[in-house]
């Protein structure tokens, strides 16, 4: 493991039992990241991303292999890293403060402090005015918001985003992309973020990690050096946009080729 490293995974494989047979989702995954650098996990549906996150999340163990943070083991969730899911996961009966709230009042932090940072987190993703509002009055781009504040509330150095934004219309989708860009910018948080989108990747990360089908391995990574705020209309992002198609394609075709061997039995 290199001295930068705030997460380390070396030889990380996971097999599932699914029908009485196994079933590889990871194989061989060797993957560092540097403190406050952002990555994101780009690739097909099925490739293993999410359960790679879940893995360094804590809530699954590898079969073989380790994650280590700051050179510790991963065995367990933990408040080192924060999780937000693509479904928002808020508790339905809270109001949004409350939700905020909630990881802090579990810490045990005492109640002054708890106000004073939901009143800085809500007022930071502009949720003031919807403070005492409960998640059914909310759009899904204001969940997302409460969500991630949420997250933020219990001060995680780690982020991981499970396709947080991926149920959303574009317009929601790109101003959630700028506020969380804006956030990582002055919070500077290590951030894993999986994504299908290959424009999101590309709009948001300082380096893509483009994984195989399954057995999810690590095809391919890109150092995305373009400043921020990135054009997406500009040639050198569309250059980089055209690569990763290749990239992505090739195992499109990959996955075709097996599946009609599979079918065909040759």
């Amino acid at each position: 493991m290199s001295e930068s490293a705030h997460i380390s995974i070396r030889g990380l494989s996971k097999v599932f039992q699914s029908g009485g047979q196994e079933v590889c989702a990871l194989s061989g995954i060797d993957l560092e990241l540097a403190r406050g650098e952002f990555v994101c996990l780009l690739g097909p549906s099925g490739c293993g991303k999410s359960t790679l996150l879940n893995a360094v999340a804590g809530f699954s163990l590898p079969t073989s292999g380790t994650i280590t943070v700051d050179g510790s083991i991963i065995t367990e969730p933990g408040p080192d890293r924060g999780m937000v899911f693509q479904e928002y996961a808020l508790f339905p009966w809270m109001t949004v403060e409350q939700n905020v709230a909630f990881g802090l009042q579990i810490k045990k932090v005492p109640r002054p402090a708890i106000r004073s940072k939901v009143d800085g987190l809500l007022a930071m993703l502009h949720l003031d005015e919807f403070r005492k509002r409960y998640p059914k009055d909310l759009s899904g781009g204001m969940r997302q918001r409460v969500a991630i504040a949420r997250v933020l509330a219990i001060d995680s150095p780690i982020l991981l985003m499970d396709e947080p934004f991926g149920a959303l219309d574009a317009l929601t989708r790109r101003n959630l992309q700028d506020e969380l860009l804006r956030l990582w910018t002055e919070l500077r948080k290590t951030v894993l973020f999986v994504t299908h989108s290959i424009e999101e990747a590309l709009y948001l990360a300082d380096r893509i990690v483009v994984m195989t089908y399954r057995p999810g391995t690590l095809k391919r990574e890109l150092a995305v050096d373009l400043p921020r705020p990135r054009d997406v209309a500009g040639p050198a992002f569309n250059a980089l946009k055209k690569e990763l198609s290749g990239w992505l394609m090739e195992e499109q075709s990959r996955h075709n080729l097996e599946e009609f061997r599979g079918a065909t039995g040759d």
